[in-house]
């Protein structure tokens, strides 16, 4: 077996789940949905934690991906993962939809595991390697890396939103967090807003030279750019085009009722996914009459996630109650007008989820990109389906022909859903098609080709 690479991802998790005590299966998320490819293509290595506290296992290869695990220990998950990175961080870059937690003990947690993941990159890249860093949880490792490595190639992306100078500045380990990044060679994020942000940080924060997209710094020139993320738009639309998948479609449709219209959210159960806002609106929608159970369904599925952090604890039970009071008070006997699902689906029932749904409703409060929006597009090769899209995802600025909507304005997301359910076939075709050709023409392979390309012109 291979011990080192010359084409390394390193990540918080590695790409696979657990399944029984010896097998692994791919992971269902975006970031591996968006990179596996990439690996498999480049015959890569991937380094990261295997979501399991204390274990150390030896690297091992599945699904044409060499893996290296990196070992965490309970309290280094407590406090680097739970704490610095999902308790600190997310809510800051979020722009503080949740009071972030400034605690000394989950920085230098942070620190000491981004110091881990740092050598053990700089332990298995060959000579000249490029090394693609990603995400928040691990943005001092370009800097250690770069001190250990300087021979190496280094990007890094961040897939969350990065946030307006007067919100990052809370942050009491800001220059760290800046200067940790600045080890990378190109700095990719979503959108050009949080590229601008960074670089106004970079000026105002470290006192840096800049010019355009570039930052001078140590002697060394740091591009700074925006890549947005996208999907495997052919594998999702062969994957819809699957007669079992379509069958399962028209079962899930007859399971429901076989309304009018059903309406679908896919989501991690996070606070910056807007999933309360959008039942809220649905539920309106029914007390006012406007729509009755025979007519129209919410089905929400809502993945277990960060089950650990107390706000997520605080959210699910919010969630809950707000499904159970509109079952209550509109539901019958067999027939719902919710249908909550807080577990996780394969691949194949999420494309049947996605081609039995009329309207998809993706309405986060922030969001980097949101891929599963771009799933949703994917699988429409009917030209038929609505999608109702927060614009304060990464995804509204190329998915311009979705019916856009601000998730706090209760009243606008109300109208959104009736327009999307209420619009015409021409209209809906007209909408799908030029949503399928943007996702289609910038697809998983562009993004990483672009971002790798520009990264080795360095």
């Amino acid at each position: 077996m291979r011990s080192t690479s010359s084409f390394l991802v390193v990540a918080n998790r590695l790409p696979v789940d657990r399944v029984g005590d010896r097998e692994w299966r791919r992971s269902p998320g975006g970031l591996v949905t968006a990179i596996a490819p990439v690996m498999q293509r480049r015959d890569g290595a991937w380094l990261g934690w295997t979501g399991a506290a204390g274990e150390e296992l030896k690297p091992f290869d599945h699904d044409g991906m060499h893996l290296i695990p990196v070992p965490l220990s309970a309290r280094e998950v407590e406090l680097y993962y739970e704490g610095f990175s999902n308790a600190t961080l997310w809510p800051l870059y979020h722009d503080v939809v949740a009071p972030p937690v400034y605690s000394r003990v989950f920085w230098d947690a942070y620190r000491a595991v981004n110091e881990r993941f740092a050598r053990a990159a700089a332990d298995v890249a060959d000579p000249g390697a490029v090394v693609w860093i990603q995400d928040y949880h691990l943005q001092l490792v370009p800097m250690i890396l770069r001190r250990l490595r300087p021979d190496l190639k280094i990007g890094f992306f961040l897939h969350i939103p990065f946030p307006p100078i007067e919100l990052f500045c809370q942050l009491p380990w800001r220059s760290e967090i800046v200067e940790g990044l600045l080890g990378a060679d190109l700095v990719g994020f979503q959108r050009p807003g949080g590229a601008s942000n960074f670089l106004r940080l970079c000026r105002r924060l470290l006192g840096l030279h800049t010019h355009r997209n570039e930052i001078y710094v140590d002697g060394r020139t740091v591009r700074v750019d925006a890549f947005p993320i996208s999907v495997d738009f052919a594998e999702f639309d062969q994957l819809a085009r699957d007669p079992r998948v379509q069958d399962r479609a028209k079962e899930i449709r007859a399971e429901l009722g076989d309304p009018e219209h059903v309406l679908l959210g896919v989501d991690r159960l996070d606070y910056t996914k807007g999933i309360g806002q959008r039942l809220k609106a649905f539920g309106e929608l029914l007390d006012e009459g406007v729509i009755t159970p025979d007519e129209a369904v919410f089905v929400q599925v809502a993945t277990p996630t960060r089950e650990g952090v107390p706000a997520y604890a605080r959210l699910r039970n919010e969630i809950e109650l707000r499904v159970g009071r509109i079952n209550g008070e509109h539901g019958m006997l067999g027939r719902q007008p919710i249908s909550y699902l807080h577990q996780s689906y394969d691949r194949e029932e999420l494309a049947a989820l996605y081609c039995a749904a009329d309207v998809l409703v993706v309405t986060p409060l922030r969001d980097g990109m949101n891929l599963v929006a771009k799933e949703y597009v994917s699988c429409r090769f009917d030209l038929r389906g609505a999608l109702v899209l927060s614009e304060f995802a990464g995804a509204a600025d190329e998915l311009r022909q979705a019916f856009l909507v601000n998730p706090y304005d209760i009243e606008g997301m109300k109208r959104a859903m009736l327009a999307a359910m209420r619009a015409t076939p021409h209209e809906l075709a007209r909408r799908m098609r030029s949503l399928r050709r943007r996702v289609a023409t910038h697809n998983v392979d562009k993004w990483a080709n672009d971002f790798l390309s520009a990264l080795e012109e360095r």
